[in-house]
């Protein structure tokens, strides 16, 4: 009885556990294979790696321009608001043209002015030109004249005198005769008292010859003046035509300006995008060249992407690019198109001094721009600042 219930007390017997070995054995392949499938996997990675240089650094970028006024005025209209789409020429804000207009008229005024002082100065120029020739042939003939007379003159002076001279001889040949007793006192009295009349002829002659003479100086000096007095004449009128052309110039440039001036009293859109950042209302009084809003070109976007110097090295100029949106989860298509001249660094507002002596390299980053290829699903939802990630292939 004790050994029946021995018996019935005792452990059952377990059966032996599989062999530890063969269950190694097992694992190792489909270890084996994952670890090759594992490096297969890296060495393709690499090698398609080795074509391609990607960063997330990049945003959508476009043209953002300031909308501002010409002209000073006060708003009397905005037509727009913050995200309206716009044309190129929309009006966008209207001034009040009261004083631009006021100023047309004065510049209008004024070319009316300078024309009639134009019209009136530019027929003294011929009239000069006249005046000048008849002045010139009037000195002309005055001297021929003056020449005349004293060569008259030079003629009845040589005949006087040499009919003084005659008398002369002929009283002294009659002051002998007289003291001979040849002639008579009286004869002798008649050859004096034409002696005296000869000899105050050509006394008078002489005066009169001296007269010519001084005439045709006069007559010489007169036509000097003329001729050199008549081109500075014909000069200083053509200066005061040509004053008056360029008063009449001026005028009409100012008329032009006050125009587009008034032109400018209506604030137009520069080119087709989406308008926003409004500062302006109705009432304001603007100066010219203060901003009224930002009008983002959206119809021209590229990609400004930022990749590091180490990165550049086989990069050229229309290599294939993919440009993946972070808002829309989607790559668009593009060509890597111009390199920026310096490193973003360098175009900071504090760019580094390496010179300085605490000189920490540091590798920078270069700007690339990246044209996307137009037509391609929701571009139109694109806007700039937008993150996104670009992958070049460079082989």
């Amino acid at each position: 009885m004790d050994a029946e219930r021995a018996v019935a007390s005792a452990p059952a017997k377990v059966p032996a556990a599989p062999d530890a070995n063969a269950r190694r054995r097992r694992l190792r392949v489909p270890l084996a294979i994952g670890l090759a499938a594992l490096v297969i996997a890296a060495v393709l990675y690499g090698l398609h790696a080795r074509r391609y240089e990607d960063t997330d650094d990049a945003q959508i970028d476009a043209y953002v321009s300031s909308v501002s006024s010409r002209v000073s005025g006060t708003v009397t209209a905005v037509h727009f608001e913050d995200n309206q789409r716009v044309k190129a020429g929309d009006v966008l804000v209207e001034l009040d043209p009261t004083d631009l207009e006021v100023a047309v008229v004065q510049a209008r005024a004024a070319v009316a002015q300078a024309e009639a002082a134009f019209a009136a100065e530019q027929p003294n120029i011929s009239i000069t030109e006249t005046s000048n020739l008849a002045a010139v042939r009037s000195a002309e003939s005055d001297v021929e004249s003056a020449r005349t007379d004293l060569e008259a003159a030079q003629r009845d002076w040589d005949q006087a005198e040499a009919t003084s001279r005659l008398a002369e001889s002929q009283l002294v040949r009659a002051k002998q005769l007289s003291d001979g007793g040849s002639i008579s006192p009286s004869d002798y009295d008649q050859r004096a008292a034409a002696a005296d009349v000869a000899r105050a002829s050509a006394q008078a002659a002489r005066q009169h010859l001296d007269g010519r003479r001084a005439k045709l100086q006069a007559a010489l000096t007169r036509q000097r003046e003329v001729v050199q007095n008549a081109p500075r004449q014909l000069v200083s009128r053509q200066a005061n035509v040509q004053v008056r052309e360029a008063n009449l110039a001026l005028a009409q440039a100012q008329l032009r300006q006050a125009q587009l001036n008034l032109d400018y009293a209506r604030v137009l859109a520069p080119a087709d995008g989406i308008i926003g950042r409004r500062t302006v209302n109705v009432g304001d009084r603007i100066q010219p060249g203060q901003q009224l809003a930002a009008l983002t070109q959206t119809g021209d976007l590229w990609v400004t992407a930022n990749f590091r110097e180490t990165q550049i090295r086989l990069m050229r100029p229309g290599q294939h690019a993919e440009v993946e949106v972070d808002a829309f989860s989607r790559t668009y298509r593009g060509a890597v198109e111009s390199f920026a001249g310096a490193t973003g660094s360098r175009y900071s507002l504090l760019p580094p001094e390496n010179a300085s002596g605490n000189y920490v390299k540091v590798v920078q980053r270069v700007p690339i721009r990246v044209r996307l290829e137009p037509g391609q699903p929701e571009m139109a939802r694109l806007r700039p600042g937008m993150s996104v990630e670009v992958t070049v292939k460079v082989r």
